[in-house]
């Protein structure tokens, strides 16, 4: 009636100004006239006015449609669209729209115009297995007194956002607690943060929700249309960045809503036994002893769309690394994501697609829990390497052999400390024989468990030898009376003590002798730290005798009637017993990063070439350059040589060396 009325008002208004219809005469022209702000009841109640240039049209608002005489009526979704609640969903119509009410075990989420899909709250049943974490089974508790809400209007319910902070601050607790340590559990929690995203993200009401908690950070976008949606939609955490299609979220049926989620975990970490499980793909690798660990943070990838085995196009997933490190020949990245019926990280239907020192782009034909893989392989035996510790070892041996010789039968410089020298000298020379001969016996595993036995009580009767030396010093410089150490005591120390370690190591896990590679201690539950602990632990202690041995010399020295002779020869033992400390036990703390598997090339060969040669460098030291003994070689010399006038030696006649004779060196001193 309004519309009527007004159409006859514009009809009989007198036009004074000879502007066409629509037009009216302003400032000497005629301007387009906006009939939608003069009469604004032309369209009706139920339609919008829209003005154009000289004239007008009317858009009915949604749920109405326009008659015959120009008016909008009301719609009837429920006839015209019968699926438009889905087959289990019952239509009510209602003025300028119409809801939708479903049926028992099925939801549309809240949204009263989606179709009803089915809800199955028994996937939040609780979890029947024992060693499951008490607050895991809290969590799946409270997602199915949430999903069986759903059903019942007149029941409470928590809002989307309030049950994705609920959810977050278990699994915060969970990761905290670091209770998720086994396949089983693992399996459990990923399988129930990717089933509360499914319940949670149609429940969501901004187009993007982004919550970030202590370990757990996710981002969901929602869209909700009575059509699909279409393009990329891209979402990112801290650590990850995933990238897809509205097409690959909807998949083959369209509810009214879509949604997709990222989710990222801060300290959530696999152990090595899991990771380990992958070289069942890879039966290469684990033959040559490739090692793997995750070097990017697990994220889990959820959409509306259920079915997410087969996609039609992969998905896009940019990882930032933990550790920047580019990949090389030793290193390599790789995709994985979590296999629930394996339980294992696998890397089916996902490659990598472009890597760098920072990232990892993966290009995956599934969704699921997915992370990056780093497979560390070891560096290879090559020519060069072999032929350098051969030889080297080889060179150590005979420089050993004459040490041992020098130890035994040298008389001008038998005492405590040569005594020391000696048995040092036959460890690290049976040692260095094992290692030469079978270092690479790995065939045979209780011949290398064995070999890889021996080499450790050898190599650790070396250090024990070396703390026994360091503590000999020290008695020589602060103790006036009794400075030899007894023989029975000694041999405790230098044979007992190494004993005593191997056989606790190899009681407590006698599989970590021998590797597959080499026949040398296990990285596996940290067992070489039996080697290298008492290695660390020598080394500190020797490093305070030393100071200690310095600080009272240089005490000695400043006196007023020191006994120089004797100091400046506590000296020269001082400098050599500091510098054996540093050639044995800094070149094996140095290649401690190469048993932690990152060792770089250049490293291995200079841990190689330093530990062959230590038996040369020992021998020069205590042998070539120690003044008594080259008397003696001088000596031994002339004798096979008969032919030859023995010349005078001025060192010989002038300066005697500190005999034994009843008492040795250490003693007169």
């Amino acid at each position: 009636m309004e519309l009527k009325w007004a159409l006859l008002l514009g009809l009989f208004l007198p036009s004074c100004s000879g502007c066409s219809y629509g037009y009216v005469f302003h400032k000497r022209k005629c301007v387009d006239e906006d009939e939608c702000a003069v009469f604004p009841v032309l369209c009706g109640d139920h339609a919008q006015c829209v003005n154009t240039e000289g004239s007008y049209y009317c858009r009915c608002h949604e749920g109405f449609e326009m008659n015959l005489t120009g008016l909008c009526k009301d719609i009837n979704e429920c006839k015209d669209a019968p699926d438009v609640c889905g087959t289990n969903g019952s239509c009510y119509n209602h003025h300028g729209g119409y809801s939708c009410r479903c049926d028992q075990g099925y939801s549309n989420y809240g949204h009263n115009q989606s179709k009803c899909i089915e809800m199955d709250c028994n996937q939040f049943g609780p979890l029947s297995v024992d060693h499951t974490p008490e607050k895991l089974k809290q969590l799946m508790s409270l997602l199915k007194k949430s999903c069986e809400s759903l059903n019942d209007p007149h029941r409470e319910h928590l809002t989307g956002e309030e049950l994705l902070q609920n959810v977050f601050n278990s699994t915060d607790e969970l990761l905290t607690e670091g209770t998720i340590a086994d396949g089983e559990t693992l399996n459990q929690f990923l399988d129930a943060v990717e089933n509360s995203m499914r319940l949670i993200g149609p429940q969501l009401k901004e187009p993007v929700t982004r919550m970030e908690t202590h370990n757990t950070v996710a981002e969901v976008a929602v869209m909700r249309n009575q059509t699909p949606p279409s393009g990329r939609v891209t979402l990112s955490t801290d650590s990850a960045l995933f990238n897809t299609s509205w097409e690959i979220v909807v998949g083959k049926s369209y509810p009214g809503f879509a949604f997709a989620a990222l989710v990222s975990y801060k300290d959530l970490t696999s152990s090595s036994d899991l990771l380990h499980t992958i070289s069942r793909e890879r039966p290469d690798d684990e033959e040559r002893g490739v090692s793997y660990q995750l070097n990017s943070k697990v994220v889990t990838a959820v959409v509306s769309n259920a079915e997410t085995k087969q996609l039609s196009e992969p998905v896009m997933l940019v990882f930032t690394h933990e550790e920047e490190r580019a990949e090389s020949e030793g290193m390599a990245y790789s995709c994985v994501y979590w296999d629930a019926d394996e339980r294992v990280w696998s890397g089916r239907g996902c490659k990598k697609a472009e890597s760098n020192s920072t990232h990892t782009a993966c290009s995956c034909s599934h969704l699921s829990s997915f992370a990056v893989l780093m497979a560390l392989y070891p560096l290879q035996d090559t020519f060069e390497l072999v032929l350098i510790t051969r030889v080297g070892l080889v060179l150590s041996l005979v420089c050993l052999f004459l040490c041992i010789l020098t130890f035994k039968f040298c008389r001008s410089i038998q005492g405590t400390r040569t005594s020391i020298h000696l048995h040092l000298s036959i460890s690290l020379f049976i040692a260095d024989l094992v290692f030469l001969c079978g270092i690479s016996s790995t065939h045979n595993q209780v011949g290398c468990g064995i070999v890889a036995g021996v080499l450790h009580f050898f190599f650790l009767s070396v250090f024990c030898w070396m703390l026994l030396e360091g503590l000999q010093l020290y008695r020589m410089v602060v103790m006036v009376f009794n400075t030899t150490l007894k023989h029975l005591y000694m041999y405790l120390v230098g044979y007992g003590a190494p004993l005593v370690i191997v056989i606790i190591s190899a009681i407590t896990f006698p599989a970590g002798y021998g590797t597959k590679r080499h026949c040398w201690l296990s990285l596996d539950r940290y067992f070489i730290l039996s080697f290298f602990a008492p290695v660390c632990i020598v080394v500190i202690l020797n490093g305070f005798v030393f100071i200690i041995t310095i600080w009272k010399l240089v005490k000695h020295f400043s006196s007023l009637n020191p006994d120089l002779s004797s100091l400046k020869q506590i000296r020269n033992f001082t400098v050599t017993a500091v510098a054996q400390l540093c050639i044995l036990g800094g070149t094996w703390i140095f290649g401690f990063f190469l048993f932690q598997e990152k060792g770089t090339e250049v490293m291995l060969y200079l841990f190689i070439i330093l530990n062959s040669l230590q038996g040369a460098l020992i021998f020069i030291m205590h042998c070539l350059l120690s003044k008594p003994v080259r008397t003696e070689y001088y000596n031994l010399f002339v004798r096979m040589c008969p032919h030859k006038k023995k010349a005078e030696h001025s060192t010989s006649s002038s300066q005697k060396p500190l005999r034994s004779d009843g008492s040795t060196a250490e003693s007169q001193i």
